[in-house]
């Protein structure tokens, strides 16, 4: 793939472009070997002085980064002994979402995730991560799976939304997406969900109502888009950057609302500079939360997930 840099990365392309001169010329020349370590330090706390202080604009180009990690990546660091499941024994198997068992550290589990494509032909087989009603429902048939046999259930959540095509509304969109979210309300078994990227209004939340909500600390979930919502409310999708600062997007908002339970780190220059630290991080809060959610009795877990979405929202009085 070639090398995708965002604006605000151009300084770090830069010194990496000079480091890589360096190195080429070190051989024939070895005192300029000297000189890279100096760069290499620079590099690195420019890399961190940049991520620190990301615009809401900035991190929604984060969370939609091409070479960013996505649920099959996770799947083939974070865990083990991955099956894949398709179909939704109604219509069709759709690849936009992906699902089926696996291990998280030895516990069986089903994983279920948003997939996007790397290139062109990738992307539309895989309908850019926008699942169609049956994508929906073959989500809700693995979870009903898992329920079955006591398995808890981890969603991966990457997507613009869910599609909003002519056939997608005929095969009842709205309802697959109402349904899902009834679904998890009561699923009798322990749900995680991380939202790995983009998090992007009802596509995202159908697999999202979980007992634990994790969100990378560059990812992003909205009800609506910064553009759509700069189309809106202004009529000038340029405004994205004021919308995506009114909108509260990004997970340290997120978690200060009380929308979220935790922020997962993810490594200087994102998750796409060193997946394999990603899914590090992204694996031990997954097995912190696991551990703690199946020592609950059903009737507890049911209990406390009802009243972590009823508290959401409430007014008070100071």
């Amino acid at each position: 793939m070639a090398i995708y840099t965002l604006d605000f990365e151009k300084p770090l392309l830069e010194l990496e472009k000079q480091i890589e001169e360096l190195k080429r010329i070190a051989g024939e020349k070895p005192d300029v070997a000297k000189s890279i370590r100096p760069l290499e330090d620079q590099l690195a706390a420019l890399r961190l002085e940049i991520y620190k202080h990301l615009t809401p604009m900035q991190r929604v180009q984060v969370a939609r980064h091409p070479r960013r990690p996505y649920p099959l990546d996770y799947v083939n660091t974070v865990f083990t002994d991955f099956v894949e499941l398709h179909g939704d024994r109604l219509y069709r198997d759709d690849p936009a979402i992906v699902g089926g068992w696996a291990r998280l550290d030895g516990t069986s589990v089903m994983v279920i995730g948003h997939q996007k494509g790397r290139d062109t032909k990738e992307n539309l087989y895989r309908n850019f991560g926008m699942a169609h009603p049956e994508g929906y429902r073959k989500a809700m048939r693995l979870m009903r799976l898992a329920a079955k046999f006591g398995a808890p259930v981890i969603t991966l959540v990457d997507t613009p939304g869910a599609y909003p095509g002519l056939g997608a509304e005929e095969r009842g969109q709205a309802e697959a997406i109402a349904s899902s979210l009834i679904e998890m309300a009561s699923l009798q078994t322990p749900i995680i969900t991380a939202v790995i990227g983009e998090g992007g209004s009802g596509g995202a939340l159908a697999v999202g109502l979980a007992d634990r909500v994790l969100m990378l600390e560059n990812s992003v979930y909205s009800v609506i888009s910064p553009e759509g919502c700069a189309a809106i409310l202004w009529k000038d999708a340029s405004q994205r950057e004021r919308a995506a600062e009114a909108l509260k997007i990004t997970a340290q908002d997120l978690l200060k609302l009380g929308v979220i339970d935790e922020i997962v780190p993810e490594p200087p220059g994102g998750a796409h500079s060193d997946p394999d630290a990603a899914a590090a991080s992204l694996g031990d809060a997954l097995q912190r939360h696991l551990g703690q959610l199946r020592k609950l009795k059903v009737d507890k877990l049911l209990k406390r997930r009802e009243e972590k979405y009823l508290s959401m929202g409430a007014l008070t009085e100071k």
